[in-house]
């Protein structure tokens, strides 16, 4: 199966560039008291005198768009946004719940806002998609939100769809079970995402795990998620006397309160509970919190630590100028560094949040595994650099325009102002706080930008939290303080060694227990030819990747859909050719020399006469099974990281990095189902995943010793 496994891979990283990756939802996006983000301007003149720096005018008088509110009698507050350019209404409610810890079943409160849109009492969750098409609108929800938008001419009826999943949802047990189901795979996936480990981990060390910010969803959690606790969330806290509704577009006030009365005026008022948690602490010294994956040929670095920034807080706009100089943009130190000085990324970068809870602040990159420590002490020198060395006058007012130009830009959006009236309300700003926002950015001194980097920027006291390849950083990054292993899930661990494996046990002795588990040299050898046949779903289609394979080393693969075929490789024992998407190209000479060994229907009984290294590196956990992890390095250079159970001998996983013309990626198959075939054991599920993309593909056919002709792998 393996040798299959890696084009099947490449399939599902060409689905991955096609994918386009969405936001949250307009509610989830109004929940946060953040600021708009900052995009370059250019600006030309033909008279403009380059030997003198401009003086700096006064900052823009800001005229923001008109909004008008009301409350109904449950408690319901309303902000109308007026805006007739186009013939289209916008509904954004946002409920103002205090962060919640889930628990045992952590991830029930997300499933919950689901359901809301998977069926009403009154509507299938057919019907109700069948409505809302007929009528081009939109309607999603979330565990604090439902937004819906369509032409002004439904908005009636669009009302009375967002209203019934908002008052009416039916909680259907068929549509909870397909919500987790979901939801597991997309856990499943982040097992094998770097950016997804980092930021789990992350918010582990950041936050604690007790808190709500710092709590982790797994598989376990969400299998335990029940009806009854997701009908006790939605009962409890789903409350018009804590919700607010933004109405943007074409329409006015006074239609609006007809409207939302109609709709919304039934809806009961109830007590909602309220929390406070203890604050969480930054570190008292820098630790660094490392994350092993063997085959990653790239480090996630995140350094990070709690702050106490709340939203209105003077600091909030200064904070802002600070990091924007930091790492808020193309131009920032942490960029010009990192990027443009050193190569070390294609993007590093900074952020600086407030939240009525408990802020953060988080400086990061992605970079190669060799420059991992040397990134590290560039992150720790930009970030001391910002508290002792003062920027020039001229710095500070190229960063205030920026800053400028994307909030002015921001107010082109009506739903800008809608969303300024819920931040006024939620976190209760003044009046006129963005109406005064661009003077106060022109205000900020080459002092407060020292006063804040000092107060909010702390390297001594931070998280160095690294997803990568122990064996090739750890030993480096004991510099910048104490190391500690975690696994994906933010549980430390002692990292196994040599010294914790068997006495006398070597990576020759896992492979031939393996090679006994499935059915013993003698019965492999026997195998002459073999045909596998596997199926697989991605995006609607129904893929068939065909394997066959034939002594010595004379393979075939396909990888098909219906009539079109994606990938082929053919390998006749001394020369192969490789088609995608109807180009073919011969193997170049690293390649063929993979083939002689891949080709081979059962690689590991010729591993080490065909010359591969083979290296016991240590044990770990593939899905609660303690597994035995073998590198295997062929000739070529090439390096395979195989888990093989410690109990049953079986292979449950395999790591490798592969090679695509997009770049080379991190790639993860685990075995399952292992059923005999004429007295051999072979997996018939197989799970691959390539970053967040995963792909189940199932065996359906197996054929041994079958008399495959020569002429099958005949490379034209």
């Amino acid at each position: 199966m393996k040798a299959i496994i890696k084009y099947i891979a490449i399939v599902v990283f060409l689905a991955a560039c096609a994918t386009t990756k969405t936001t949250n939802s307009i509610g989830e996006e109004v929940s946060k008291a953040v600021e708009p983000v900052a995009t370059p301007v250019t600006k030309t003149s033909s008279t403009l005198d380059r030997t003198k720096v401009p003086e700096p005018g006064p900052a823009p008088e800001i005229q923001l768009g008109e909004y008008q509110s009301f409350t109904l009698e449950n408690g319901l507050k309303v902000f109308v946004v007026e805006n007739h350019k186009l013939p289209r209404v916008a509904f954004s409610l946002v409920l103002d719940i205090d962060p919640i810890v889930e628990g045992k079943n952590a991830g029930f409160i997300s499933t919950s806002g689901q359901l809301l849109t998977r069926g009403t009492t009154n509507r299938s969750k057919a019907q109700l998609d069948e409505e809302v098409d007929f009528i081009g609108a939109s309607l999603s929800s979330s565990s604090s939100s439902v937004f819906a938008s369509s032409l002004t001419k439904h908005v009636d009826k669009l009302l009375e769809l967002m209203s019934d999943v908002t008052l009416r949802p039916s909680f259907s047990p068929e549509e909870l079970e397909k919500i987790k189901t979901e939801t597991i795979s997309g856990l499943q996936a982040n097992k094998e995402d770097p950016e997804a480990i980092a930021s789990d981990v992350t918010g582990i060390l950041r936050y604690g795990k007790d808190h709500p910010y710092g709590e982790l969803i797994t598989e376990e959690t969400v299998g335990r998620i029940d009806l009854e606790a997701c009908k006790s969330y939605y009962q409890t806290y789903f409350k018009p006397n804590v919700a607010y509704l933004a109405i943007v577009g074409d329409i006015n006030k006074a239609e609006a309160e007809k409207l939302v009365g109609k709709y919304f005026g039934t809806w009961t008022a109830g007590e909602v509970p309220k929390f406070s948690y203890e604050t969480p602490s930054a570190p008292s010294m820098t630790q660094v919190a490392i994350v092993d994956r063997p085959q990653s040929v790239q480090s996630v670095i995140n350094i990070t630590y709690p702050v106490d920034l709340k939203p209105g807080h003077p600091d909030v706009v200064k904070s802002r100028v600070m990091n924007t100089i930091l790492g808020g943009g193309f131009s920032s130190n942490l960029m010009q560094n990192l990027r443009e000085d050193h190569a070390y990324t294609y993007g590093a970068g900074s952020s600086l949040s407030s939240d009525k809870l408990v802020g953060s602040f988080n400086a990061g990159a992605s970079v190669r595994n060799e420059v991992t420590d040397s990134s590290v002490v560039e992150f720790m020198y930009e970030l001391n650099r910002i508290k002792t060395e003062p920027i020039t006058e001229q710095q500070l007012q190229s960063i205030k325009n920026y800053i400028t130009g994307s909030f002015a830009r921001s107010l082109e959006s009506p739903q800008t102002i809608a969303n300024f009236a819920l931040n006024i309300e939620r976190y209760g700003l003044a009046k006129d706080y963005y109406a005064n926002y661009l003077k106060n950015i022109q205000n900020v001194t080459l002092a407060d930008v020292t006063e804040m980097a000092n107060k909010y920027i702390k390297p001594e006291n931070a998280h160095i939290v690294v997803v990568g390849k122990a064996s090739e950083i750890a030993e480096k990054l004991k510099q910048f303080g104490p190391v500690k292993y975690y696994n994906i899930y933010g549980v430390p661990y002692t990292p196994s060694t040599a010294a914790d494996l068997p006495a006398g046990l070597s990576a020759e002795h896992v492979i031939n227990n393996y090679i006994q588990a499935i059915g013993g040299l003698e019965n492999l050898k026997k195998v002459k030819d073999l045909k596998q046949v596997m199926t697989a779903s991605m995006q609607g289609m129904t893929l068939e990747i065909t394997n066959i394979k034939k002594l010595p080393n004379m393979s075939f693969e396909t990888v098909t859909a219906g009539p079109m075929e994606f990938q082929k490789l053919v390998f006749d024992g001394s020369k192969g050719l490789e088609v995608v998407q109807g180009q073919a190209k011969p193997l170049d000479e690293v390649k063929t020399q993979e083939a002689m060994i891949e080709s081979r229907i059962f690689p590991e009984i010729t591993y080490q006469e065909l010359g591969a290294q083979l290296t016991l590196t240590g044990i770990e956990t593939v899905n609660q099974e303690e597994a035995y992890v073998v590198e295997v390095t062929l000739p070529s250079g090439k390096k395979t990281f195989m888990y093989f159970s410690k109990e049953s001998g079986l292979k449950l996983k395999e790591s490798q990095t592969v090679d695509t013309p997009q770049g080379s990626f991190s790639q993860t198959v685990e075995y399952a189902d292992y059923k005999a075939i004429d007295g051999i054991q072979f997996p018939h599920k197989a799970s691959i995943s390539m970053g967040p993309q995963k792909l189940e593909a199932e065996v359906t056919n197996i054929e041994l010793n079958t008399g495959v002709s020569d002429d099958q792998f005949a490379v034209e």
